[in-house]
């Protein structure tokens, strides 16, 4: 491709539904998944792969940036309410109940992020959510929702420990309680919601 120059919509296409393919097909049997069956899976030739993602860590890497850029987004979408009048505490409940769900979707992708080493390259998306949660959180600060002391590596810290394996049920009671945990009340021994 010339530098400078748009991909071709097919090779936009077909990046997409590799990448689809990828998430699906790690999800569902585990970072040994071979990529000449994720090739089938997303419809394309194993060379167009290879094209896009000349290694398994090169196209398990492209999952997470994916995640992250959607992560960012949401979070975005999220201060964008909040700009516009929203309850800050319930943008940040809404955006931790989806991501909860996101990181159990994507926990093997991410068992696979781990056993590869595959980072993204690019840290621009996660600067983009950094910022975007900074501002949810300080917006719910002043509103005296959430505790002072509560920070995006917090934030983070809950993303990595949320119980991805376990059964929707067991997530949600999970979210209640750490929710509970982020706010003034839940720190001065209130009762539980």
């Amino acid at each position: 491709m010339t530098e400078g120059r748009a991909p071709r919509a097919d090779a936009v296409r077909n990046r997409k539904k590799i990448l689809a393919a990828a998430r699906e097909q790690v999800t569902a049997h585990g970072p040994d998944i071979g990529m000449d069956e994720i090739a089938a899976a997303a419809g394309v030739a194993v060379g167009t792969l290879y094209r896009h993602f000349p290694t398994k860590t090169d196209l398990v890497a492209a999952v997470v940036e994916e995640f992250v850029a959607q992560v960012a987004d949401d979070a975005e979408a999220a201060c964008a309410r909040v700009a516009s009048g929203a309850h800050a505490w319930d943008e940040i409940t809404g955006f931790l109940t989806r991501l909860t769900e996101e990181v159990a979707t994507n926990h093997a992708v991410k068992a696979a992020t781990q056993m590869l080493g595959a980072t993204p390259d690019d840290k621009a998306d996660e600067d983009r959510a950094g910022a975007a949660l900074t501002t949810l959180i300080q917006a719910a600060q002043s509103d005296g929702d959430l505790h002072p002391d509560v920070s995006v590596a917090d934030i983070y810290l809950l993303f990595a420990t949320a119980p991805a394996d376990r059964p929707p049920a067991a997530r949600a009671r999970w979210l209640t309680l750490v929710l509970f945990g982020l706010t003034p009340r839940g720190r001065a021994g209130g009762a539980a919601p």
